[in-house]
C-alpha cells in the first residue's frame, strides 16, 4: 500500500479549495445584487404607496418597475393589488392579492385584503373563508370579525353579523360609531332595538351610546346612558351637552351639566358672580364675549350689592354695539310668565349705543323683554326687574348683557358697569304686557 505524504495532499486540495472560494464568491457577489435589487424595489413600492393618492400613473408605473425587479416578493403584488384597486380594476386586484397570500400565507392582514377584494366582485363565501382564515392567524384583532360581520349582515345572516361586530367593537372602540350607526338603521331607528343589538357593557360604548342617540333626537336615552357610566370624562360629558344643546334638548343638558356643577335648582346659575368666569363656557353658566378692542372683565369685590363679588366691565371705546357682552343659557318651564331681578351700578357710562339687559328664546333668538337702559351713572347699586312669557314650545331662555344699535357710526362707550344678584323667578297670574319697572 503507497502511504501519500501529507505535502502532496495539501498539494492535491489546492484546485478544490479555489473552486469552492469562487463558488463563494460568486454566490456572494449574487446574494448582494439580490438584496440590491430588493432594497431597490421596496423603493419603489414604498414610493408607489406615497403617491397612489396624488398620482396614481405613477405609483402603478413604480409598482410594474418593482414587479420587474422582485417578481416572487409578497409584498410587491400585494402593493400592485392595492394600486389596482384604487383604480377600481377589481380583477387585477384579487389576481395580485391571491398571488400575494401564496407568497406570504401567515399574514393576517393579506387574507383580510383578500377578503375584501372578494367581496368587491360578489364572491361572498369566499370573503368569509379568506376572513375566517386571517382571524385563525391573529384571533385578537378586530379587523377580520368586523369585516366578516358587515359581509354575514349584508347575507341576510343578521344574528351571527350581530356578534361579530359586536366582539369586534368591544375589542376596539374604533368601530363602535359604526356599530351603533348599523344598529340604529337596521332597527328601522328604534332606541330600544338598538340598544339591545349593542348591548353597551364598557363606559366606552355607554358614551358612544349616549352621544348617538343625543345626537339624533333621543335625548333621554342620552342621560340614561350617561348616567350609566362609571367614569364620565369631561370630553364625553360636554360633547354631550353641546349636542343636546343643538338639538334643543335644553332640560336633558341642563340635567347632565348640573351633575357636576350642582345648581340645586336656582334658575339663574351663579347670580352673583361668586364663582369663576369662564372664557369657554359650554353649557349653563355665564358666558363672557371673546377678546374685544376696549372691553375688559373683571371679578370685582370692591362693594359688591351682594355676597363677595359683582363683575365690572369696563369700556375704553369698544366699538362693537349689538355684541352679547355677557350671557347665560336658563332652563324654563313653557307657558310661563317670568320676572328677572337684577343689580346694577355705572360709573360714567357715556355712549349712542345703551347697555341693557335682554331675555331672548333659546331657539329663535328672538327678544321677550328688554330692560330699561341703563342710566350714565347710577350713583351706587340700582335694583331692576323686567317681565316677560315663554310660549309653549320654548324650553329655554337667554339671559344677555349687550348694548343697544347706535343712530350713527363708529359708536364707541366709555365707563364702567358692574353687575350683581341676578334671579329669575315664575310669576302666577300676571298679564303678559306687564311692562318692565325699575326699583
Amino acid at each position: 500500500m503507497q502511504l501519500v505524504s501529507p505535502a502532496a495532499m495539501v498539494k492535491d486540495s489546492r484546485p478544490i479549495r479555489l473552486v469552492l472560494g469562487g463558488i463563494a464568491i460568486v454566490l456572494f457577489a449574487w446574494a448582494m445584487i439580490m438584496s440590491g435589487r430588493i432594497a431597490i424595489s421596496r423603493i419603489f413600492v414604498k414610493y408607489g404607496t406615497t403617491v397612489l393618492n396624488t398620482a396614481p400613473a405613477d405609483a402603478a408605473a413604480a409598482v410594474d418597475s418593482s414587479l420587474e425587479m422582485t417578481p416572487s416578493d409578497a409584498e410587491v403584488h400585494f402593493t400592485r393589488g392595492t394600486v389596482a384597486t384604487y383604480a377600481q380594476d377589481y380583477e387585477t386586484a384579487l389576481k395580485e392579492l391571491e398571488l400575494a397570500v401564496s407568497l406570504r400565507p401567515r399574514d393576517y392582514y393579506f387574507w383580510v385584503e383578500l377578503g375584501l377584494a372578494r367581496d368587491r366582485l360578489g364572491d361572498q363565501n369566499g370573503a368569509i373563508n379568506a376572513f375566517n382564515e386571517s382571524m385563525r392567524l391573529a384571533p385578537h384583532y378586530a379587523q377580520a370579525r368586523w369585516q366578516r360581520g358587515n359581509v354575514l349582515f349584508r347575507m341576510g345572516r343578521y344574528d351571527e353579523a350581530f356578534e361579530d361586530l359586536r366582539r369586534a367593537a368591544d375589542s376596539n372602540p374604533e368601530y363602535l360609531p359604526g356599530f351603533i350607526d348599523l344598529a340604529w338603521n337596521a332597527s328601522r331607528k328604534d332606541a330600544k332595538l338598538t340598544e339591545q343589538l349593542v348591548v353597551p357593557q364598557t363606559d366606552k360604548a355607554q358614551g358612544e351610546i349616549a352621544l348617538f342617540f343625543a345626537r339624533n333626537g333621543k335625548p333621554d336615552e342620552a342621560v340614561v346612558h350617561y348616567r350609566a357610566l362609571r367614569i364620565a370624562t369631561p370630553e364625553v360629558r360636554e360633547k354631550i351637552i353641546r349636542d343636546l344643546i343643538a338639538k334643543g334638548a335644553m332640560r336633558q343638558a341642563f340635567t347632565i351639566w348640573t351633575d357636576s356643577k350642582q345648581a340645586n335648582g336656582v334658575s339663574v346659575y351663579d347670580g352673583g358672580f361668586e364663582g369663576p368666569l369662564s372664557l369657554d363656557e359650554f353649557g349653563f353658566g355665564w358666558r363672557v364675549s371673546s377678546a374685544q378692542p376696549g372691553l375688559a372683565f373683571s371679578l370685582d369685590s370692591g362693594q359688591p350689592q351682594s355676597g363677595a363679588r359683582s363683575l365690572r366691565i369696563n369700556f375704553t371705546g369698544n366699538q362693537t354695539p349689538g355684541l352679547e357682552l355677557l350671557s347665560q343659557l336658563v332652563v324654563v318651564e313653557p307657558n310661563s310668565h317670568f320676572r328677572l331681578y337684577f343689580s346694577a351700578r355705572t360709573n360714567n357710562l357715556v355712549t349712542g349705543g345703551p347697555v341693557v339687559v335682554v331675555a331672548k328664546e333659546a331657539a329663535s333668538q328672538q327678544i321677550l323683554a328688554k330692560s330699561t337702559t341703563l342710566p350714565a351713572d347710577t350713583k351706587g347699586w340700582q335694583s331692576f326687574s323686567v317681565d316677560f312669557n315663554v310660549g309653549a314650545t320654548t324650553s329655554a331662555i337667554r339671559l344677555a348683557v349687550q348694548r343697544d344699535e347706535c343712530s350713527t357710526s363708529p359708536c364707541p362707550v366709555f365707563g364702567s358697569v358692574n353687575f350683581d344678584s341676578f334671579s329669575l323667578e315664575s310669576v302666577k297670574h300676571e298679564t303678559a304686557n306687564k311692562a318692565a319697572t325699575s326699583k
